[in-house]
């Protein structure tokens, strides 16, 4: 019998979802990819193949996750396996500059950026971007972690050598348009199956998390907003979204083989929206999806479509024989 193999690299992810595959009654499998040995000449196991792995692995000392999760899934391919969010997905998860192309070709805007490999390659990038204040960001990182904004060109010198440098796990630094934004938020919509689910509200006045998971915790990060709002939930379900960026977003995810992903934007003080971050290891948060009283959750809406997946290759299974 197949089944649902799900491929990830941190358990504490995983609680939601195995509880929606559960109630679905759909049998499902873990693969935990830190490290292992794969068989490249043998057959994998028939079933569905879910990608949830992480740009940011390396921060639970999973540095060599990403590299052995394209490793099984190029094996997956090759061997005709069905799988949901597959190389092409994984390739942009692990890297923003990536998702910016991605995004860019289909004519979506983003924050103007440079690229910068190596420490002593940051300065000089940035004093050719003229344009302060600006956003150092590395190029493969999640949840917003290491990113950091600098209101001047020494306060960027200082950091670059002090103890506090941490150089990005590819090397890779982006050093970006500080997009300052209407009002302290950014929206995060969700897609499975590759189409819109629901779009999320994320307040940043007190903070910049990126992660909507419960587990998720990344201390001091980024904030690019005021601390001086009012208290309110720090992510709400909205249904303040445009058409016209969703359709096009669910274009970019059909281009690059991406199923389930959130993808984050932000709007500016002149109502430009520009699109930043594809997530392709997406998570839900759970308080406000409680609040929005939704007929499905992500990780229920998520298990339906894996078992509706899971049917399918079994009529096809059927078909051909």
């Amino acid at each position: 019998m197949s089944k649902i193999y799900i491929l990830h690299e941190n358990d504490e992810w995983l609680p939601p979802f195995r509880s929606a595959l559960e109630s679905a009654g759909l049998d499902f499998e873990e693969w935990h990819l830190d490290e292992g040995v794969l068989s490249f000449d043998s057959q994998p196991p028939e079933g569905i193949f879910y990608s949830r792995m992480s740009a940011s692995a390396h921060t639970r000392g999973h540095t060599h996750a990403p590299s052995y999760t394209q490793h099984v899934l190029n094996w997956l391919e090759l061997n005709g396996r069905r799988v949901v969010n597959g190389s092409r997905a994984l390739y942009l998860e692990v890297s923003k500059v990536a998702q910016y192309a991605a995004l860019q070709a289909a004519g979506v805007r983003t924050p103007r950026t440079r690229i910068a490999v190596g420490k002593d390659a940051v300065l000089p990038a940035a004093r050719a971007f003229a344009e302060l204040p600006l956003i150092l960001k590395p190029n493969r990182g999640g949840k917003g972690l290491g990113v950091q904004l600098f209101q001047d060109l020494e306060s960027l010198a200082a950091y670059l050598e002090s103890p506090e440098y941490e150089a990005p796990v590819d090397g890779t630094w982006l050093i970006q348009q500080y997009i300052r934004p209407a009002e302290p938020y950014i929206t995060r919509a969700e897609f499975i199956g590759g189409r819109f689910h629901y779009a999320v509200r994320v307040d940043t006045s007190q903070g910049f998390e990126l992660c909507p998971a419960d587990a998720c915790a990344v201390g001091d990060a980024f904030c690019p907003a005021t601390p001086d709002q009012e208290e309110a939930p720090k992510f709400q379900i909205t249904d303040d979204i445009d058409p016209a960026l969703i359709s096009t977003l669910e274009k970019v995810l059909a281009d690059n083989g991406v199923e389930v992903a959130g993808i984050e934007f932000i709007r500016d003080i002149e109502g430009n929206i520009y699109t930043y971050d594809i997530n392709t290891n997406t998570n839900y948060n759970n308080g406000a999806e409680r609040s929005a009283k939704l007929a499905k959750t992500g990780p229920q809406k998520l298990a339906e479509f894996l078992g509706e997946e899971l049917q399918r290759r079994a009529a096809q299974a059927i078909a051909a024989e």
